[in-house]
């Protein structure tokens, strides 16, 4: 199979025109929000844009700048602003960890975040991306960098709006939300946007514009770190590549349920890698896998990673050409197609839904939109992933308890049944149903102590169904044991694999259970019980009570 498929070129050329189009005002507004200047988002969008192709696991994946990743590269230019050095070797690394964790296989991993924390942290970054916008959109800049003080400045600019700016930022917003969808395929609603409303602004006076944005190749920046920055830098690049990888992924997820193919996550995060290193080292803003961008691609005939490379080479035509024409796009402008991105960002399918759903998914959203949008997005995901993995622990507890056979009505089989029946009470059976995790572990002592009454003589724990034994569980079935012997009962043991028995001898838990109650199934067990019972053993324990 050769490396570039140009068996649909022509879709993917035009797919890629396409990309690039829509790719060009959001590359402007993102490297404007960024801090780092446009040039730098229009350098992203090239040079991540097609390496990402290039090396890459997702055939139509289009890559560049976006919300999620440039809010986090804003935080850190503003902290390190006087030493933009440092910025960009935050990225550079982040593209390196991302080559690491493909190579390592770790895509499959990064997949497994529950979708309410994604859900949450996803409408958490669309907040936060229209929070910094608005004050832009009324012509003025907020004083300090962040999410409060972008939410505290808006009061101020809305007493003395720079009328022009707003005028033109309401246009845009207007164009942007309204355009027609028919429109859309010919020229996007952005671009039209950027287009009219900059025209517009040649005509308005006091709007503040982008100025003078440098033409060219960008210059190559050497990475370097300090004692005093380290923690920041490595902070950022950790949070960057964990952010770039869920982006990515999640974008080739869409893509692939629209072409019907399977991408390959491992490639996808070593071609994100490449591309953001590459990024790094030109003082280029960081990017990930682009959902509306590769959606675009794809719908107009994009397929494979050609499509992705020609939106790159398009967007570095227009960048060594048209440049100086973008020092006259208005601010609020920009503001305005952000504030756009920022709503689309916004799971609002989701949220219209989720009170018919589960209620902890709704409240675990909540939770992850709120911290990211007032604490940080590390702790965020950090927190949403913890508690998203404790309750599925304690609901897979709850089934794993829930499952347990103890009585004739729960047993299907039916010569199971008729023992335990001709038993009169006095033998109770525990089958467990699957693998016993932790979770489980802390209440199956007392579940077992609860269901077995005074009249119970013999107590068989069946592990058939359990492939697996953690040391949690295997303490549990100590502590069982133990109480066993406290109330006279005998235990028997029936079904264990070799797994299963290596776990318990390696906590001497096989030291309490007497060679001859071990069989490799219930029926057997249950006869010797009922023969037990019978015909007791000498120096049998009475029962208590």
């Amino acid at each position: 199979m050769a490396f570039l498929d140009t068996s649909n070129l022509k879709g993917d050329l035009f797919g890629g025109v396409t990309a690039g189009i829509v790719a060009l005002p959001l590359a402007l507004a993102f490297g404007e929000a960024s801090g780092a200047g446009p040039i730098a988002g229009l350098w992203g969008a090239i040079l991540v844009g097609f390496f990402a192709s290039l090396f890459g696991g997702t055939g139509p994946q289009v890559s560049g700048p976006t919300g999620p990743m440039v809010v986090v590269f804003a935080g850190l230019y503003a902290s390190l602003a006087d030493n933009p050095t440092l910025v960009f070797t935050s990225v550079v690394l982040a593209g390196g960890m991302l080559v690491v964790m493909g190579v390592l296989g770790l895509g499959r991993y990064i997949r497994l975040v529950p979708y309410p924390v994604v859900s949450g942290f996803m409408s958490g970054i669309g907040c936060i991306i229209i929070a910094l916008q608005l004050s832009r959109l009324l012509g003025h800049e907020p004083a300090d960098t962040g999410t409060i003080p972008a939410m505290a400045a808006v009061p101020g600019a809305l007493m003395s709006p720079n009328l022009s700016a707003f005028a033109l930022g309401a246009a845009t917003l207007a164009i942007v939300f309204t355009w027609p969808a028919k429109l859309g395929k010919f020229l996007p609603g952005p671009l039209a946007a950027l287009i009219i409303c900059t025209l517009a602004g040649l005509v308005l006076p006091a709007a503040p514009v982008l100025g003078d944005i440098p033409t060219g190749l960008p210059d190559f920046i050497i990475p370097s770190l300090t004692q005093d920055s380290l923690f920041v830098v490595l902070e950022a690049a950790i949070i960057l590549a964990v952010l770039c990888g869920i982006d990515s992924l999640l974008t080739s997820l869409v893509a692939d349920n629209m072409t019907r193919e399977r991408h390959d996550s491992n490639r996808e995060l070593i071609g994100q890698g490449i591309g953001n290193t590459v990024a790094g080292f030109f003082g280029a803003i960081p990017g990930a896998g682009a959902t509306m961008r590769t959606v675009v691609n794809i719908r107009t005939g994009g397929s494979t990673k050609i499509s992705g490379m020609t939106h790159a080479v398009l967007l570095l035509a227009i960048v060594l050409v048209l440049s100086p024409l973008a020092s006259q796009i208005p601010h609020a402008v920009l503001a305005g197609i952000l504030i756009k991105v920022g709503y689309d960002i916004i799971d609002w399918r989701y949220l219209m839904h989720a009170h018919r759903g589960p209620r902890w998914d709704l409240v675990l959203m909540a939770l992850v939109l709120g911290l990211t949008v007032f604490v940080d997005l590390i702790t965020a995901v950090a927190v949403g992933v913890v508690l998203a993995a404790l309750a599925f622990v304690k609901e897979i507890a709850d089934l794993q308890l829930a499952s347990l056979e103890s009585d004739t009505d729960d047993v299907n089989d039916a010569e199971t049944a008729d023992l335990l029946k001709s038993a009169g009470g006095r033998v109770m059976l525990f089958d467990f149903s699957g693998p016993l995790s932790f979770g489980a572990a802390a209440d199956l002592g007392h579940h077992v102590r609860e269901r077995s009454s005074n009249e119970t003589s013999v107590v068989i724990m069946d592990f058939s169904h359990v492939p697996h034994l953690d040391v949690s569980a295997a303490k549990a079935v100590e502590t069982i044991a133990e109480d066993a012997n406290d109330y006279g009962r005998s235990l028997f043991i029936t079904g264990a694999n070799q797994e299963v028995q290596n776990v318990l001898a390696a906590l001497d838990v096989t030291q309490l259970v007497p060679t001859d109650h071990w069989f490799t199934d219930r029926v057997a067990a249950l006869r010797t019980a009922i023969a037990e019972l019978d015909d007791p053993p000498a120096g049998a324990v009475p029962q208590p009570g």
